[in-house]
């Protein structure tokens, strides 16, 4: 995909809301016939540009009780400290996100745990005993009105 148009990005703001749409829907959505629609859809499959879907879980009934951000400073900033850091953290299932961040933190991650008691575990037993580790501040999610992940 070399540029994306007006009709491209209707397209993914589309199937950013619904990534189950029909293309019979989504080509009334964009305003063009079912088939050139999908040739559109397929050709940012194709590029990469669309990467996957996703199913968005409710974390009430999936037993997700808590989330935080955890914002983690290291105290290792060398190529090998980072990834041994990135290894650690995607083994992690309490870990949702992670990004590589500019400031006076290197790494900000998303935490998902069933309550208080599992985070701490985690913030205990699988981020506390990581060498590369300086410190830790966790941002407490009390409510999220809005949030447009998949």
């Amino acid at each position: 995909m070399s540029r994306i148009d007006d009709i491209d990005d209707r397209i993914l703001r589309a199937l950013s809301g619904d990534g189950r749409i029909t293309n019979q829907a989504l080509s009334e959505t964009v305003g063009l016939s079912p088939s050139a629609t999908l040739r559109r859809v397929q050709a940012m499959e194709a590029s990469g540009l669309i990467k996957g879907y996703r199913a968005v879980i409710d974390p009430e009934r999936a037993g997700i009780g808590f989330t935080a951000y955890i914002a983690v400073g290291l105290n290792d900033h060398t190529k090998a400290g980072q990834e041994g850091f990135e290894r650690a953290i995607a083994e992690a299932p309490e870990v949702r996100e992670c990004h590589n961040i500019t400031g006076a933190v290197e790494y900000l991650l998303r935490i998902e745990a069933r309550d208080l008691i599992a985070y701490k575990h985690f913030h205990t037993e699988v981020l506390g005993v990581l060498p590369q580790v300086a410190r830790l501040t966790t941002y407490v999610v009390m409510d999220s009105p809005k949030d447009e992940r998949a």
